[in-house]
């Protein structure tokens, strides 16, 4: 024993080496292990991996046809916004033509309203006018037949007669009067 005790302390020994059998175990317990990891977990990890990886890119794929689609949806919103801005402008411009349309139409009816209510008031203007002419005739008649009838001394009853003596009397007076009114409006 005291052999084995020399060379014990003859040969010395390294701490970081461990002894050559328990490193052969020791390697043949860590290729069990690495097979045994490479045939049953290294697959299912492979799957998990390629899963995960696959989810990432669909992921990424599906988050690049969102921002595609609502980037296309962005250009239609837009493309309509501004046809409705243009349908907008084209109907303002339209009412405005309708507005001035039916300015000039209520103007011409104006118009036509206004003259139509001159023509009447000269035409009841010119009905009265003759119509107190001829109430005036009549009453100037009858005044100067019976003034007649006191100068002369006799009756004026006839009524032709008398028809014809006031017809006679107011032409003289209209005569007369004619030339007066055309000085006094050319004075005017």
């Amino acid at each position: 024993m005291n052999a084995l005790v020399n060379m014990a302390v003859e040969v010395p020994e390294n701490p970081l080496i461990p002894p050559i059998p328990e490193l052969v175990i020791g390697l043949i317990a860590f290729f069990i292990v690495f097979g045994f990891l490479a045939k049953k977990l290294l697959p299912n990890i492979n799957k998990v991996l390629d899963e995960r990886r696959a989810a990432i890119e669909g992921g990424m794929e599906k988050a690049e046809a969102a921002q595609a689609e609502a980037q296309q949806v962005l250009e239609d919103y837009r493309a309509q916004l501004a046809d409705a801005r243009h349908e907008a402008a084209r109907l303002r411009q339209e009412a405005q033509e309708q507005g001035a349309t039916l300015i000039a139409e209520m103007r011409a009816e104006g118009q036509r309203q206004r003259e139509e209510i001159i023509a009447a008031g000269h035409a009841q203007i010119e009905a009265d006018r003759k119509q107190a002419a001829q109430s005036l005739r009549q009453d100037v008649g009858k005044l100067a037949t019976d003034l007649a009838g006191k100068l002369v001394g006799e009756s004026l009853e006839d009524h032709a007669r008398q028809s014809r003596t006031i017809d006679r009397f107011l032409d003289e007076l209209e005569s007369k009067a004619a030339p007066d009114a055309t000085k006094a409006e050319a004075g005017r």
